[in-house]
């Protein structure tokens, strides 16, 4: 068995969600979940299949974002794995509907970090271990930086109250 680290390559500021899936269905069921969970959602998405002909299948509304993961799919090269970047979503808007999808079995990440994906890769082909989502802890968070946190998320909307409130 021999370890790889694949590196998923992405514009910095675009989301994406890796994943683990079991069946050729899997792509039109994706694409027609993201389609009715977020209005206005501009997607790629790519999977590996694993069986047959082994191709990398493909679908997505957005060319960029289709291009960005027929890519990444390939240079994976890991058998059901699938992957998919957003454009005019997060993948807060529409992470629990991707995993409602029957063929979903698990997800690696959901993020718009930088991220390294640990392969494993033997005889009858490859497989993900894990990932290396962003950047490893510096310490622990403030008062100030807490307050930080709880204004960003207000200010995005996610959160109405103050903590405690």
């Amino acid at each position: 068995m021999e370890l790889k680290v694949v590196r998923i390559e992405k514009p910095e500021d675009v989301n994406f969600i890796l994943g683990q899936a079991h069946f050729i269905k899997t792509v039109e069921d994706l694409h027609e979940t993201l389609v009715g969970a977020f209005p206005g959602i501009r997607f790629g998405l790519a999977f590996c299949e694993s069986s047959g002909p082994a191709l990398v299948r493909w679908s997505g509304n957005d060319e960029e974002m289709v291009e960005l993961a027929k890519k990444n799919a390939l240079a994976l090269a890991c058998g059901h794995a699938f992957i998919i970047f957003l454009r005019n979503a997060f993948p807060i808007n529409v992470l629990n509907a991707v995993k409602m999808v029957p063929e979903v079995c698990r997800i690696f990440c959901a993020t718009a970090n930088p991220v390294e994906v640990i392969v494993a890769e033997t005889d009858q082909g490859r497989g993900i271990l894990g990932v290396i989502d962003g950047l490893k802890s510096r310490g622990i968070e403030t008062e100030a930086d807490q307050q930080k946190r709880y204004e960003f998320l207000r200010k995005l909307g996610y959160k109405l109250t103050a903590p405690g409130a």
